[in-house]
């Protein structure tokens, strides 16, 4: 390993995937500056087209652009390569569009140093009233896919589907080289039922203000189902 690469073996790096975040991604990259200085960032810029890479350059921002849309694996994978090519041992994963709050990375990378190898963002961790803006099915769809999760590896996940996330050096390595999936619920099972030490963190986010978010279903359901199938069914056929 190269002596910059050994100087980054502790170092953090946010990969910020951004379709579509010319609103925001001016304020997300000044936060993260002013809140998280210790940390590197890395905007991924997926096939963008209202100008979001045309800013990260004219900010002189740190990014990658993707020439088409690749979606969130493809995006977060890019991200995941440039991590381990550049030998970082922390890596996580930070929206573009404002929601995530950069005062909970180094807190989570504390907690992953006790031994974890994914630490996740919990909105519900804490208490149990925040999931009740969460309505309807997406508030059905969160239980369900806590319990599949259960079910199928033991963990005890209270916020699935929150985002914001910390990976460690061998899972850098894993989505870098091996694992071709998107950073979902039903990855960080598989990631759960084959060995990985997960822990959570309490978070609050915020409301999206701009942009397209990455998930897009049809509706909720749809989403849902596509989650529990995977997680109890097709997490048994990956390797």
């Amino acid at each position: 390993m190269e002596k910059e690469q050994m100087e980054k073996t502790g170092s953090v790096l946010v990969i910020i995937p951004a379709y579509n975040e010319a609103g925001s991604i001016r304020a997300v990259v000044q936060e993260l500056g002013e809140v998280c200085p210790e940390a590197d960032y890395l905007i991924v810029t997926d096939g963008s087209t209202d100008g979001t890479p045309e800013i990260c350059e004219e900010e002189g921002y740190h990014y990658l652009r993707l020439p088409v849309n690749l979606g969130l694996a493809g995006c977060f994978q890019a991200g995941m390569k440039y991590a381990h090519a550049q030998g970082y041992g922390y890596a996580v994963q930070f929206d573009g569009d404002g929601q995530h709050r950069p005062e909970y990375i180094m807190p989570m990378q504390k907690k992953m140093q006790e031994g974890y190898d994914i630490v996740l963002g919990s909105r519900f961790l804490q208490a149990e009233a925040g999931e009740s803006r969460m309505r309807g099915m997406r508030s059905l769809g969160s239980r369900l896919i806590r319990g599949a999760i259960r079910l199928t590896t033991g963990a005890s996940v209270t916020d699935p589907t929150c985002g914001l996330r910390m990976y460690n050096r061998r899972m850098i390595d894993d989505f870098a080289n091996r694992l071709n999936y998107a950073p979902e619920p039903d990855t960080i099972s598989f990631l759960i039922k084959n060995g990985a030490r997960a822990a959570e963190v309490a978070v609050t986010v915020r409301e999206r203000e701009s942009g397209q978010s990455y998930l897009r279903p049809v509706n909720a359901a749809k989403y849902m189902l596509k989650m529990l199938v995977s997680i109890l069914l097709v997490q048994n056929f990956r390797v």
